[in-house]
């Protein structure tokens, strides 16, 4: 009997346990969602200071006369900091306050890329539009458009104190991406692209065609255009003996000059990368399994308002973490100074309950995706029914009409992200708010409908409905789990499309294995992230809305890209709708006509608006970013996204520690 009391009082007691725990679940919940639009707020220029939204003013321009370093430096025989700075060092402003040097941040690897930001010859601002001088102090096109004069920072220096010139970009271009043994496909970018220096420190670029946005493809993706040639030109066989670069790859592990200088440029960790100079605010110092460790980097070209060398935090530590569920716990748990990638959408309550007691501060940013899911009918799958059904629009709005994208937000983001289609994201010069609606509202009745006109009724009463001939009709989405919460979104997206007769299923599949059906046509159905939704990358990235490129993102018409890749000696030739948007993609990159060129963004969204080339769910969704509370000056809104190469714009250089 006492046992028996016992045993009803634990009970009671679990019982009171979990009801307290939910209860504090539901105020967590309600202290994070019901604040202001984070959305709104993160692409709010009012948020950053107004010198992030334009070039950074020099030294000289702000009367900064002397100069100052972490004392971690002193005592290394290195050159006094002046010396080591450009001639005229950017200003960078930090968003709260001036900072003081030292420290250790902890990071897990996948983070590297956020906390050490990439420098490029130029940068972007948190407008999401705005492309800013970097390394380059200035460039200008000519009328035409189709050559750019870039001019560079005087006594700028990799990280081993070797001076920037024009010889690096020049190597970078001309002896690896235009050469045919580095590079046997030549990037698109690239292609019919000349490049030769005027002198030491500027150089021009002519192009085939007026290319406006080459500057937004260089400020995005830096790597193509800075390696150091007085460091790899020994592994480059117009420079050295090519048997000499045998046996110095075999002594690495790799098959070739080629191999060794990819993984090089893609900054892919192999123990020679602690040897490779860099221009960014860390450098790495040593490598041991599972652990990376950075210093600071002494020669790094930018300073505060006080004239303070930047970064303010002297070393980085990485741990090599692969599971999402190490990685929250580690966030939650105060171990890290700041997390992001691996950190699920789902994990928010279970993050902000760390808040109560580990030192950490979870930071709500969103995601910049159009949409989290892209789903992808493929219109060029076979050459039977299916092949038909997914060409036929009534078809993919009735797809997309099934979908209860409300319902998806407040089960999967908390309501806080947004039902859309996928298109630009709101701000952009090209938005138009009825792209982001069009057959995206939930309407059960309206897709039964379409789906009976099509001919798609169940034919044997067991629910499920026939092809129009009576043969079964099964829907398989095949796709990779990765970035976005996509397994449980189609978890959902296959339930809507059960209640409407349709036999959906899905499959999870290798990212090696979606690349390779994706292109070659062999994916009836998959779905994707939307990202390239910003002005940065949608004039030059309009990929979701026009069939010019191949890739595992885009397999809704492989066979349409194919041909456009090709100049029609390979794929199928396009409809003349569809041969229309290639048309409008191609004069979008090319023309300097503002307004036409919003005319012809515009053109092309308008079109998947109404036609459903791929169809949207949740966009602009949270994406949770966990600080520990010693540092500062990491914006509290942020937009997160590979458009803006994630922290880019937000200076993680200024980051630093409260002592």
């Amino acid at each position: 009997m006492q046992s028996l009391s016992l045993s009803v009082s634990r009970s009671q007691f679990l019982l009171s346990c979990f009801c307290l725990v939910v209860s504090f679940f539901c105020l967590v919940l309600i202290s994070i969602f019901t604040k202001p639009t984070q959305a709104a707020e993160a692409n709010n220029p009012a948020n950053y200071p107004s010198a992030w939204l334009e070039p950074a003013k020099t030294a000289s321009q702000l009367d900064i006369t002397s100069f100052s370093q972490s004392s971690i430096l002193e005592g290394k025989g290195l050159p006094p900091v002046e010396q080591r700075l450009p001639d005229d060092p950017p200003v960078i402003v930090p968003v709260d306050s001036i900072g003081n040097y030292g420290g250790i941040a902890h990071i897990i690897a996948d983070d590297r890329g956020m906390f050490i930001a990439a420098e490029g010859l130029f940068t972007i601002s948190p407008d999401l539009k705005t492309i800013l001088p970097n390394l380059a102090e200035s460039w200008s096109y000519n009328d035409e458009g189709d050559q750019l004069t870039v001019t560079l920072r005087k006594g700028l220096k990799w990280s081993d104190g070797h001076p920037l010139t024009t010889e690096d970009i020049l190597f970078s271009v001309n002896d690896l991406q235009l050469n045919t043994n580095f590079m046997p496909v030549t990037l698109p970018n690239f292609i019919g692209l000349e490049l030769h220096a005027i002198d030491s420190w500027s150089f021009v670029i002519n192009f085939p065609d007026p290319d406006p946005f080459f500057i937004n493809y260089v400020a995005q993706s830096p790597e193509y255009f800075l390696l150091p040639k007085h460091y790899f030109r020994e592994y480059h066989p117009d420079y050295t003996d090519p048997n000499l670069i045998a046996e110095r790859m075999e002594e690495l592990g790799f098959s070739s000059w080629s191999a060794f200088m990819t993984t090089s440029m893609q900054k892919r960790l192999f123990p020679d990368l602690v040897n490779h100079p860099t221009l960014s605010s860390f450098k790495i110092e040593s490598l041991s399994p599972g652990l990376y460790s950075y210093q600071r980097n002494p020669y790094y070209f930018k300073v505060d308002p006080s004239g303070q060398q930047l970064p303010y935090i002297d070393a980085i530590e990485a741990q090599d973490v692969r599971e999402n569920e190490v990685a929250v716990a580690k966030a939650s748990t105060g171990q890290l100074d700041f997390a992001g990638v691996r950190l699920p959408t789902q994990d928010i309550p279970l993050l902000k309950l760390g808040e109560q007691g580990s030192g950490i501060k979870v930071n709500i940013w969103n995601r910049l995706h159009g949409s989290d899911l892209s789903i992808q009918a493929n219109m060029n799958y076979g050459d039977g029914q299916k092949r038909e059904l997914f060409s036929d629009v009534r078809f993919r709005r009735a797809l997309s009409m099934a979908i209860n994208r409300d319902e998806m937000n407040e089960i999967i983001y908390f309501g806080r992200g947004t039902p859309r289609q996928v298109t630009v994201v709101p701000g952009s010069d090209y938005f138009e708010p009825e792209f982001a609606t069009a057959w995206a509202q939930y309407d059960v009745e309206a897709a039964n409908l379409l789906l009976d006109e099509i001919g798609l009724h169940d034919v044997n009463g067991d629910g499920v409905r026939e092809l129009p001939d009576g043969s079964p009709l099964t829907l398989t989405v095949e796709y990779v789990d990765t970035e976005t919460p996509k397994q449980v979104s189609m978890e959902l997206v296959v339930s809507y499309w059960n209640d409407v007769g349709l036999d959906a299923r899905q499959r999870l599949i290798d990212r090696e294995l979606q690349y390779s059906r994706a292109i070659s046509g062999e994916l009836e159905m998959t779905v994707w992230h939307a990202d390239r939704t910003t002005d940065i990358l949608f004039p030059i990235n309009p990929d979701f809305w026009a069939p010019r490129k191949l890739a595992a993102s885009l397999a809704m018409w492989s066979e349409w890209s194919r041909w456009y890749l090709t100049d029609g000696n390979l794929g199928e030739e396009p409809p003349p709708e569809i041969r229309q948007l290639q048309i409008w993609a191609d004069e979008l990159a090319t023309t300097m006509d503002r307004d036409r060129r919003i005319e012809l963004g515009k053109l092309l969204l308008a079109a998947n608006a109404e036609n459903v080339w791929t169809i949207g769910t949740v966009g602009l969704a949270p994406q949770p970013v966990v600080t520990s509370d010693r540092l500062k000056n990491v914006v509290e809104f942020g937009l997160w996204g590979w458009d803006i190469r994630y922290t880019m714009p937000y200076h993680p250089a200024s980051w630093y520690f409260a002592q």
